[in-house]
């Protein structure tokens, strides 16, 4: 009877404006169908388990905590183990080229870590940043979390167009905002499968240098090549410090532990380093081990041509579903390597509005809306063809092609 009289105050939380601009990502959100056994899911971004080096992995598990067990459960660097980014500086300059001391190098939290830091070191709020358009959702999740003012510029077959970079810097010079930067993925881009030519990386590096706006150079699938030539990373041609690169092991190792990378001038990676001791203070000990042990042991170097053989067959067959069964009004990415090919359908077919109407015909991909800035195409989807089983993907895109063709019938 005591407890009759009391009144219960519920507590009016007062939140912050900084995530105003945010949105649920809708991978996320698709993400929940994916281990359904009835949905076929050309939506996540996952590496596929067979390119994973569990044995490899275990034993080094094993080996770490055996003899190195007080360091790998200990607080580490935030900056990163020595001995890992001795080991990542060796990688770029055998795969890319790239000559970068340790000390310009600082291992993150994924690379999710490294964009969302870049924009809180570059930018004020409302600050213009240029991207190109689709770019990754994750770039513009971060950058909507800094409250940056994201600017898109049209890609073709040969990436962005830098014409029209050009023209985009020229015009925020005209309003008194100059961009604070350029953030490119100009290797396999996600989510387009693009990739832009040596002509155009060149052109990019000449505005970005008469301009004095760096470059976030964005590489996570440049060692998984199925066809075509290697073109030199941006950063290997860049003899001024212009270009910021990120890298990743989520797609060449696994992406369970969390590992990337920045490499870029000395200033902005202290900058880095200082935000990153208010994020988490240091990367997880256990996973920088891990990737360093990795490398030095040239498991890298033995497990990405297996990957590239995996993924190579199921571009293949991806590429030759499409062919088979999507209507002719049709068109989509042949990409040389990555993760994704990019997809449009009729004009008149929303395919943000066709996605939950795909899940129940059992069949999931992630509308090319969520890719834009500001949702400026609606009709078309990106596909990852690296995730399902071969037979699933033949399955999932003659499901996507039947619904397609019903919706067009009733246009």
């Amino acid at each position: 009877m005591f407890f009759s009289n009391i009144i219960w105050i519920v507590m009016d939380y007062r939140y912050s404006n900084m995530l105003s601009e945010m949105k649920q990502s809708e991978i996320r959100e698709l993400l929940k169908y994916a281990s359904s056994d009835d949905v076929i899911s050309f939506g996540g971004g996952m590496p596929n388990p067979q390119a994973f080096a569990i044995d490899d992995l275990k034993e080094i598990i094993d080996y770490l905590i055996e003899n190195h067990g007080k360091d790998v459960f200990q607080y580490g660097s935030t900056a990163g183990i020595v001995t890992l980014r001795k080991e990542i500086s060796k990688m770029l300059s055998e795969t890319e080229k790239i000559k970068v001391s340790e000390n310009n190098i600082i291992v993150t939290s994924g690379s999710q870590q490294g964009l969302y830091a870049s924009a809180k070191v570059l930018c004020d709020p409302f600050d213009p940043v240029i991207t190109e358009m689709p770019t990754y959702i994750g770039a513009l999740s971060a950058y909507n979390a800094n409250k940056v003012d994201i600017h898109g510029v049209e890609m073709d077959d040969d990436g962005i167009m830098t014409e029209k970079v050009e023209d985009e810097i020229r015009s925020l010079k005209n309003s008194g905002k100059p961009p604070k930067f350029i953030y490119v993925i100009p290797t396999f881009q996600n989510p387009s499968g693009r990739t832009m030519s040596l002509e155009r990386r060149k052109h990019l590096l000449e505005i970005s240098e008469e301009n004095d706006i760096p470059i976030i150079e964005d590489n996570p699938y440049g060692e998984l090549r199925y066809s075509g030539s290697r073109i030199p990373s941006i950063k290997s041609l860049d003899k001024n410090d212009s270009v910021v690169y990120m890298g990743t092991f989520s797609k060449i190792m696994t992406p369970g532990l969390r590992i990337g990378f920045i490499a870029g001038p000395q200033e902005f990676v202290d900058r880095i380093n200082l935000l990153k001791q208010a994020l988490d203070l240091a990367t997880n000990t256990l996973s920088t081990y891990i990737a360093a042990e990795y490398l030095s042991r040239g498991i890298m170097k033995k497990q990405i041509p297996k990957s590239i053989d995996l993924y190579r067959r199921k571009r293949d067959i991806m590429l030759r579903a499409l062919a088979d069964h999507f209507p002719d009004d049709s068109e989509w990415t042949k990409p040389d390597g990555g993760m994704f090919l990019w997809a449009r359908v009729n004009s008149r077919i929303d395919t943000t509005l066709m996605a939950k109407e795909a899940i129940s015909r059992g069949v999931m991909y992630v509308s090319g809306s969520a890719f834009y800035p500001h949702m400026e195409r609606r009709d078309e989807m990106r596909l990852n063809f690296t995730f399902p089983t071969d037979e699933k993907i033949e399955e999932g895109i003659k499901r996507l092609a039947s619904l397609i063709r019903e919706k067009t019938a009733h246009l």
